[in-house]
């Protein structure tokens, strides 16, 4: 391919980050940028931005051939030049002022081991990994895991553990009784 074709294509791959270069980037920089998502419910998303979604391939019909069976996640998790992109707009539509793209992790709300949509921007969202009112993405990950675990051992419905887990991670367990 031409550097001529490629270079749209770059383009239109930057200009999707939000990132900005040129002649103006400068005066771009130093405008203040209104966010459209809210961080006054962290350490969870903005609902609005972030309801979470599911992966309508995974059913409670056939968990244990896809969530339950070992590896399956690495089958379905994007690659970071899909969430790195993702992470540094959403960085931004959030208003964080830490923009160092290491202190988040591009999180699925709805996690892949509990049949979380993989790509969906609603089910996508930069966590912070530092703690945010006593919680950090430690902690939800610790979450994920026990709700993939009492999923798995049919203590709890797929369907259920997803709702929980994307209204409140924080109290998705004992909603849950787990």
């Amino acid at each position: 391919m031409s550097s001529a074709r490629r270079l749209p294509a770059l383009a239109l791959a930057l200009a999707t980050t939000g990132l900005v270069f040129g002649a103006g980037a400068a005066d771009a920089a130093a405008r203040p940028v209104t966010p459209t998502c809210s961080q006054a419910q962290l350490p969870l998303p903005d609902s609005r931005c972030q309801p979470g979604a599911v992966n309508p391939a995974v059913t409670q019909a056939n968990i244990d051939s896809t969530i339950c069976t070992p590896g399956y996640t690495a089958t379905v998790r994007p690659p970071t030049s899909y969430t790195n992109p993702l992470k540094i707009k959403q960085i931004t539509q959030y208003g964080f002022q830490d923009t160092n793209t290491s202190d988040y992790e591009e999180d699925h709300l709805i996690a892949l081991e509990i049949g979380g949509n993989p790509t969906s921007p609603q089910n996508l969202w930069p966590e912070p990994r530092y703690a945010v009112n006593g919680k950090t993405a430690g902690n939800k990950d610790t979450v994920e895991n026990k709700l993939h675990k009492a999923v798995c051992a049919h203590q709890v419905g797929l369907v259920a553990a997803q709702r929980a887990i994307a209204t409140n991670w924080t109290t998705a367990l004992s909603v849950l009784g787990l």
